[in-house]
């Protein structure tokens, strides 16, 4: 009951946090506010547990999830398919990330005092991409996010973070059903 009692805020984010990924399963236009709420908690979480980048992501996230949803809500917008990304933007979106993970890690470093500098920077850094594609409606959005997701089990674990270690194992799996479904959309959607 303590640690119900200590850690309510991160117990209420992981809850929202899989309410948010059953919706993004499903492309449910849903999944942006309960996204909105779910960042709320974990800015605070994360400042707590000097997950310094991590918590500016979920801050950048309740930008993100405002823009998505909005973009999503936009008359036909809303209608429109899930797309596969275009292969041209492979090579941009990459470098974004290597230098989103340079640039963090380097204020991480240096300004932070974060123990956990490299692992804040890397999950930062790939989330921020993600959540782009997201907005786009890019199948591929899952990619990152299961990289991201594999990783966060561990380090947040490692951090004593049981109930987001616990959420993150859950989207690990979801990520990867998430990315054959959106495809299998992608393809439906296409063939119409």
């Amino acid at each position: 009951m303590e640690f119900i009692q200590t850690h309510w805020q991160e117990i209420t984010g992981a809850i929202l946090g899989l309410i948010y990924i059953y919706y993004e399963y499903k492309a449910d236009i849903k999944m942006w506010p309960t996204g909105i709420l779910m960042s709320i908690f974990y800015v605070y979480v994360f400042v707590v547990s000097q997950f310094y980048a991590f918590a500016g992501i979920y801050i950048y996230y309740i930008g993100a999830q405002i823009y998505g949803w909005h973009k999503w809500s936009r008359g036909t917008k809303s209608e429109e398919p899930l797309v596969r990304t275009p292969r041209k933007l492979y090579l941009p979106l990459s470098i974004t990330a290597i230098i989103l993970f340079l640039i963090l890690l380097y204020v991480l470093l240096h300004f932070g005092g974060s123990e956990v500098a490299w692992a804040d920077a890397f999950l930062t850094a790939l989330g921020i991409v993600a959540i782009w594609m997201l907005a786009q409606k890019y199948v591929e959005q899952w990619l990152p996010l299961i990289v991201s997701n594999f990783a966060s089990i561990f380090i947040f674990a490692w951090q004593g973070l049981y109930p987001t270690s616990i959420m993150y194992a859950a989207y690990s799996v979801i990520s990867i059903f998430g990315y054959l479904n959106w495809m299998k959309m992608a393809r439906e959607a296409k063939e119409k």
